[in-house]
């Protein structure tokens, strides 16, 4: 069976293999001429997409862990779920997490993914004390931020284009309870979202749901989320049942009247201005996970997540020139996700940067990458860049712009033969 992003977009025959030890890595990668390595299929685009995969999930063994300073020792396959199932009863969690707990450690890295408190913590990579990377010549080498730095920036973010990440040492947070004081704050603008961002910037945690289809005086609109780990030592965690979506939802079923009215609905759900709570984390920092193959309502062409971020000086105007033209177009997204962000790293190809970054979910259809090469050229306009584990279509050019380190990493791949060994549709698409 051919794996597919979890976008289900594009789709392409591919053969995967997995291995369990070093042993068999070594045969795969000596035998196979150009691959790309799995994780667990949860990158939206192709960065994870070629004629041959080696799939990690099942060298996935927890190695050590040194509960006096926090620091967790596994192999890249782990998903980060069973990392919680293990480690919340023992009162850690994640330092960094993003939206979904179904991810490798391996793609972590490789994404360099960032959550909820970019603005205070940094990326994953901020947690990564250092990591195992097997080379095209098979070579394994040790990197830290001190020790082949220059290949520790290159991979983290890297996409899986620097080589196998084979183990991790990461650092944990402690933690007192399972659950999250949330603070909802319903704001009727633009000016206000970011007002409330700016009001609440302190929070350790923070995310706002935005109305992509608002205009007018509305335009802008959101219910923004701030929050903190609760204090009432309550580490009971299970991991909560999930909702199963069986089949891919007929295409129609998506369309800017059905957006637009989940949209009015959602919004109107908070009567008051700021609601006080205490969630379970998990409602908190993977709400989409308790829905079990909730990609399939956007059908069986699949979807692809537009993710963008625009740096501070620019970001309103940015963000108000894009929400306009998004409405405008009726091609809405219900899954709309506004985020603060901290300072940018010094990794080649990591994402964020000091400002807001906006992501949207758009199911194929005709028309969409029309829509989405406008936005390209706004985002561009104003300083920003694209998000490539959620990519599937940017244009050359309009990548670059937004990657001024985007040379050393081609640098480094040809200095390695990586360029050679390891390549996917996105970065033979992206000449990277």
């Amino acid at each position: 069976m051919n794996k597919r992003s979890w976008g289900n977009y594009p789709r392409i025959n591919n053969k995967s293999f997995s291995y369990s030890d070093i042993d068999t890595l070594n045969e795969l990668l000596r035998k196979n001429s150009e691959i790309i390595p799995f994780g667990n299929g949860r990158s939206y685009g192709d960065s994870a997409l070629n004629k041959i995969l080696i799939d990690n999930r099942n060298f996935n063994k927890i190695i050590s862990f040194d509960k006096e300073n926090g620091i967790l020792h596994v192999q890249s396959g782990v998903l980060l779920s069973k990392i919680l199932e293990i480690y919340i009863k023992k009162g850690w969690f994640l330092s960094i997490t993003p939206g979904t707990k179904y991810i490798t450690v391996g793609g972590a890295i490789a994404s360099d993914i960032h959550g909820k408190n970019h603005h205070i913590a940094g990326c994953f990579s901020e947690s990564v004390t250092e990591f195992e990377l097997m080379l095209p010549n098979l070579k394994i080498i040790n990197c830290s931020k001190t020790k082949n730095s220059e290949l520790f920036r290159a991979t983290c973010g890297g996409m899986g284009l620097t080589g196998i990440i084979l183990s991790a040492k990461i650092l944990l947070k402690k933690i007192k309870s399972k659950h999250i004081i949330q603070k909802t704050i319903k704001t009727k603008s633009l000016v206000e979202t970011f007002d409330a961002f700016k009001k609440y910037h302190k929070s350790p945690y923070s995310v706002a749901w935005i109305d992509c289809l608002a205009n007018d005086d509305n335009l802008g609109r959101c219910l923004l989320m701030t929050g903190d780990f609760a204090d009432d030592g309550d580490l009971n965690y299970i991991q909560k049942p999930k909702i199963n979506i069986p089949f891919y939802f007929p295409s129609f079923v998506l369309n800017k009247f059905t957006v637009k009215l989940f949209n009015f609905l959602y919004y109107n759900r908070l009567r008051k201005s700021i609601s006080i709570q205490k969630v379970h984390l998990e409602d908190f920092f993977y709400p989409l996970d308790k829905v079990k193959n909730w990609n399939r309502i956007y059908g069986k062409n699949g979807f692809t997540q537009y993710q963008f971020i625009l740096p501070m000086n620019t970001s309103y105007t940015g963000l108000k020139e894009i929400l306009e033209k998004i409405s405008i177009s009726g091609k809405g997204s219900f899954l709309a996700v506004l985020k603060l962000y901290g300072k940018a790293n010094k990794n080649y190809l990591s994402f964020p940067m000091e400002g807001y970054s906006l992501a949207l979910d758009f199911k194929i259809e005709p028309g969409l990458f029309e829509l989405l090469d406008e936005l390209d050229k706004i985002v561009i306009k104003h300083n920003g860049r694209i998000y490539l584990s959620k990519d599937v279509r940017v244009n050359k050019h309009n990548f670059e712009t937004g990657y001024k380190y985007v040379n050393k990493f081609r640098l480094l791949r040809k200095k390695y033969n990586m360029n050679m060994k390891f390549n996917s549709l996105q970065s033979i698409r992206l000449s990277i």
